[in-house]
């Protein structure tokens, strides 16, 4: 999975707006936060797998991708 399947992946599925992440993350504008997420992807320099922009971004995909199949 890369970034830009991940970007595709939220615009045919947005997530909504606002998400009880975990009990310590609460996020209030979900697209704000793909983002900003996003940019700093973008603005590593280095190895994708050391961003840690982008383990949240796979965690985040991961755990929405989950509930909407749970949902289906």
């Amino acid at each position: 999975m890369t970034p830009e399947e991940i970007r595709r992946y939220f615009i045919d599925n947005p997530p909504p707006k606002e998400v009880d992440w975990k009990p310590h993350a609460k996020i209030t504008d979900s697209q704000a936060f793909l983002n900003h997420t996003f940019v700093l992807i973008n603005n590593h320099r280095g190895q994708l797998d050391s961003c840690p922009a982008w383990w949240r971004l796979k965690e985040f995909y991961g755990d929405m991708k989950k509930q909407d199949e749970s949902q289906k």
